[in-house]
């Protein structure tokens, strides 16, 4: 047996259906990403689960709630899993955004890695954070299976972290909608991706929602 991580973004918020910037507002799940979060646990409750690793946010916490009720394990709670934090960009749409923060938006856009939103964290930033948690859990576990559930851009830049991708271009090369589960086994030569940003798990009406 090997390790195997297996990341779940949280279920659909008002914000990642608006298609908002959320990263410190702690925004609760629509009743849509409250059915993701059930589905997730109806179809993956019989894995034998080593451990859960959870960002402290509210949308987070809920979307592994049925897993956890399911399998009674707790939650390992990690600030390491938060989502981006978008500074002064919270809330806002990206038409906003452009007008507002034009140059920074350009130098986000063009190279994330060293340059964040207006008051923001760079996928440098993120990743130094996240990858702890990842670290830990490779120092714990030589094999199981762990589930972390996280966000949309901490995810996205873990997996290209593990696959020795450049990070900067995570928007580009990764996706990871609303409730979807991403899979990295940890074989003979390192991280393989084996499931990216699956959410065929989910009735169609979940998986046919737009904006997430």
């Amino acid at each position: 047996m090997s390790l195997k991580l297996y990341f779940l973004r949280h279920g659909e918020t008002p914000y990642s259906q608006e298609g908002a910037f959320c990263g410190t507002l702690d925004a609760e799940l629509t009743p849509e990403g409250h059915l993701m979060a059930q589905a997730f646990a109806d179809t993956y409750s019989a894995i034998n689960w080593t451990d859960v690793y959870v960002s402290p946010m509210k949308r987070t916490i809920a979307t592994a709630q049925p897993l956890c009720d399911a399998i009674a394990k707790p939650m390992q709670i990690r600030d390491g899993l938060k989502e981006i934090n978008y500074g002064e960009w919270e809330s806002q749409d990206l038409d906003h955004i452009k007008q507002n923060y034009e140059q920074d938006y350009i130098h986000w856009m063009t190279e994330p890695a060293w340059n964040a939103p207006t008051g923001g964290e760079t996928s440098v930033q993120i990743a130094n954070r996240a990858m702890a948690v990842i670290a830990e859990i490779e120092a714990k576990y030589s094999d199981g299976n762990i589930l972390i559930v996280s966000h949309k851009a901490t995810i996205r830049i873990i997996i290209c972290s593990l696959l020795g991708m450049d990070i900067g271009r995570y928007r580009d090369r990764v996706n990871a909608l609303a409730g979807s589960v991403s899979i990295i086994k940890f074989a003979t030569y390192g991280p393989m991706l084996e499931v990216l940003g699956d959410r065929h798990y989910m009735p169609e009406q979940l998986r046919n929602r737009t904006g997430t």
